[in-house]
């Protein structure tokens, strides 16, 4: 039987690995993976639920700041209806709107170079919303 510490962090260093083949990945003080892909900043982190079911849980701010209106809301929502990795967040601020992409899933047993494909997707799925929205927001 491993330990929640041992396999969360087994499960961090794989994706770590997995995620140096494409990007610059650091290592924070918690064991979270941070990141940023085309301006997106990114972090993944492992949660073991239960024995055998570590996940890692991915979250990528699309953007930030942007004007909170009509246009930008049906532009996120029309992403979000095509079958996205991950799940799209929007959150109202004094300053306008912040949008996210999360995506959590089980990835104990996986080998780096799927488990990278995989990543990769979610992560390039972010940076081109991020492109698409900033140009609708313009």
């Amino acid at each position: 039987m491993t330990t929640e510490a041992a396999s969360t962090a087994s499960l961090l260093t794989l994706a770590r690995e997995a995620l140096e083949r494409y990007l610059e990945v650091r290592v924070d003080d918690d064991g979270a993976l941070t990141f940023a892909h085309a301006d997106v900043p990114c972090v993944i982190q492992a949660t073991r639920l239960a024995e055998g079911l570590t996940v890692l849980s991915l979250t990528c701010v699309v953007a930030w700041d942007l004007p909170d209106d009509q246009v930008l809301a049906a532009s996120v929502a029309e992403r979000a209806g095509q079958g996205l990795f991950g799940t799209l967040g929007v959150v109202h601020t004094e300053r306008g709107v912040d949008v996210t992409l999360r995506y959590a899933f089980p990835a104990e047993g996986m080998d780096p170079a799927p488990l990278g494909t995989l990543l990769m997707l979610v992560i390039s799925t972010a940076s081109q919303l991020r492109t698409d929205l900033l140009a609708s927001a313009d």
